[in-house]
């Protein structure tokens, strides 16, 4: 399988890699965007959590069963084909730089706590996020290792505040008992607003095949990948009912829905007093973290799909130290395209807006993903028991599911960018029956 020096990432960089890339913004940010939904977003939480396990296990049997590079594109094309292969990879992709800008955006929404400028000026904060963006590209274009100690520590930096934000709802669940939480009413509960926040907060928990995408970058990849792909899984989402929950039901609606910094508005309400500087800097940090490990998938996931034939060859070109630079370059380019064409929302609305493309976008996969374990069972390419077999089913109706929810402005958009890789699939279809051509 190679030595460790060839394959820098072991279980626990990999665990830092899920949890980092699934704890970023998403727990900082998301209470604003679910504060309408009430107790309609805390059982959306359990059936994300629920349907994020789900996931999590059809990719960590995938990935036992196939240690390929490129995770998603890899286990649908074994399964359904090289086309189906490309529009999981192209609809994969998508996903991961527009969470790249909606992630910068949330780690400038949060400095915006110490710089009040960045929220009033326009313009700005869209060319701060830009700058953001290029630099965490430039960090992981030193290599993956370094990639890999960044997510690590920015990873234990972020528990921090999350820790101390889970610690004060329990200290105001105490003090005040269940006065404190926000009446549980029947009747505004309903399937629409359950199903518009689940669209949401799947977005918080997007990030459970992260492990996957490196996988020649990992030790022991058949072991590692599914460890760190349930590991981190099983721990984030237990993070978010507790954090996001806790904030939702303590805290008044007109606090968070208009808030840029939700958590630390939360400890200010609270009486935190500087607790809400404090928590904001880490806030900020954890967005960064997050981001990290999404660029390292950025210029991972085109270049292994350029080395299988599938995106063009270029993209596949690499350092002297292993780094797919010039496929960074071209996602960080896109991120920023996008960034700049939303400068003029709110940075709460256009985070709203991208995490909930991004979610679209990465549904095809999960979907295919799910299937994929069906139709490979069937044909005795990978084991399948009854059990596995109702995971990948619950796990497909739930992918179906989110997408609807995801609304229909999002779901426009995200098959405009879909269709926009029909002439990438069609190019690399004619160079491929020319270079079969030429063969002797």
């Amino acid at each position: 399988m190679g030595s460790a020096s060839a394959r820098p990432l072991g279980l626990w960089m990999c665990v830092a890699l899920v949890v980092g890339n699934m704890i970023g913004s998403g727990v900082f940010m998301l209470p604003a965007s679910l504060a309408p939904y009430g107790w309609n977003a805390v059982i959306a939480w359990l059936i994300t959590i629920g349907g994020a396990l789900c996931l999590a296990l059809v990719f960590a049997r995938l990935a036992q069963a196939f240690p390929r590079a490129g995770g998603p594109f890899a286990y649908t094309e074994e399964a359904f084909g090289r086309p189906a292969g490309f529009l999981v990879a192209w609809s994969y992709w998508i996903s991961v730089w527009v969470a790249n800008a909606a992630i910068a955006i949330a780690s400038v929404s949060y400095a915006s706590v110490f710089v009040p400028a960045l929220a009033k000026t326009p313009g700005l904060a869209a060319l701060v996020t830009v700058a953001v963006v290029w630099a965490v590209t430039a960090i992981n274009c030193v290599g993956a290792r370094a990639a890999g100690w960044t997510q690590l520590w920015t990873t234990v930096l972020k528990l921090l505040p999350l820790a101390a934000v889970a610690g004060l709802a329990g200290l105001i669940l105490l003090r005040k008992g269940p006065a404190a939480i926000a009446p549980f009413e029947p009747s505004a509960l309903s399937a629409s607003g359950v199903t518009a926040a689940a669209a949401l907060t799947l977005w918080a928990l997007l990030g459970v095949e992260s492990a996957t995408i490196p996988a020649e970058q990992v030790d022991r990849p058949q072991r590692t990948i599914p460890r760190a792909t349930l590991l981190g899984a099983a721990f984030t989402g237990l993070v978010y009912l507790l954090v996001s929950s806790g904030v939702l039901l303590l805290t008044p609606v007109a606090v968070l829905q208009t808030s840029n910094a939700p958590l630390a508005d939360f400890v200010a309400y609270h009486g935190g007093g500087d607790l809400r500087l404090l928590l904001a800097a880490f806030a900020s940090i954890s967005a960064l973290g997050a981001l990290n490990g999404w660029v390292l998938l950025q210029g991972e996931l085109p270049a292994a799909m350029a080395r299988e034939g599938v995106f063009p060859a270029w993209m596949a070109k690499t350092s002297a130290n292993g780094t797919p630079v010039r496929a960074h370059l071209l996602s960080s380019a896109l991120v920023t395209i996008l960034v700049l064409t939303n400068y003029a929302k709110s940075l709460a609305d256009a985070f709203t807006f991208m995490a909930l493309l991004s979610t679209a976008s990465s549904l095809f996969a999960y979907l295919f993903c799910s299937l994929a374990v069906l139709k490979l069972g069937r044909e005795g390419r990978m084991p399948l028991s009854p059990g596995l077999a109702s995971v990948a089913g619950v796990a497909a109706i739930y992918s179906a599911w989110t997408f609807y929810g995801a609304g229909w402005s999002v779901t426009v958009w995200g098959l405009v960018l879909l269709a926009a890789g029909g002439p990438i699939y069609l190019w690399m279809r004619h160079v491929g029956r020319r270079t079969s051509e030429t063969r002797p």
